[in-house]
């Protein structure tokens, strides 16, 4: 799935319909990886460092990606779709892992099953993610054309 940045210096559309909800779901999802991975790092880090250090990733990329998908511009649109490319293959390689080796995951991380602990919505967002950062990308890119034909 190819993802070119917007052409025109104009904002994305962040401030309602779809956009507004993948950016609240990435905030809320940030915030519990976040407090998952610090919590299991801080008291059990021993027992599946794997598995912790993983959801650590895991609510890194997803601070990224909220920071992303609200800031304007083309570097930060490209941050955004860097991030969330990377987060769809985490959760594709992570819960197909853990779906195969349980033993590798010993406790649950935010991407292992597939998300199945954040009701597989770590396998769904990314996916809308995408998807939406495209459409934008080809109204840009409709919205360019048709000031270079008038």
């Amino acid at each position: 799935m190819s993802v070119a940045p917007p052409t025109t210096s104009e904002p994305r559309p962040t401030s309602s319909g779809i956009g507004r909800v993948l950016i609240a779901v990435y905030g809320i999802l940030a915030l519990a990886a976040i407090g998952r991975s610090v919590y299991q790092i801080a008291t059990k880090f021993d027992e599946a460092p794997l598995a912790y250090s993983l959801s650590a990733l895991a609510a890194a990329v997803y601070v990224v990606a909220t920071i992303a998908l609200v800031a304007r511009g083309a570097v930060w649109f490209r941050v955004a779709t860097i991030a969330i490319a990377f987060e769809l293959v985490g959760v594709l390689v992570v819960g197909t892992l853990s779906v195969l080796d349980p033993q590798l995951f010993p406790d649950d991380t935010v991407w292992s099953l597939f998300g199945r602990g954040y009701v597989f919505i770590p396998l769904v967002l990314p996916v809308l993610g995408l998807l939406w950062l495209r459409r934008i990308a080809r109204s840009r890119a409709a919205l360019a054309h048709q000031e270079a034909s008038a």
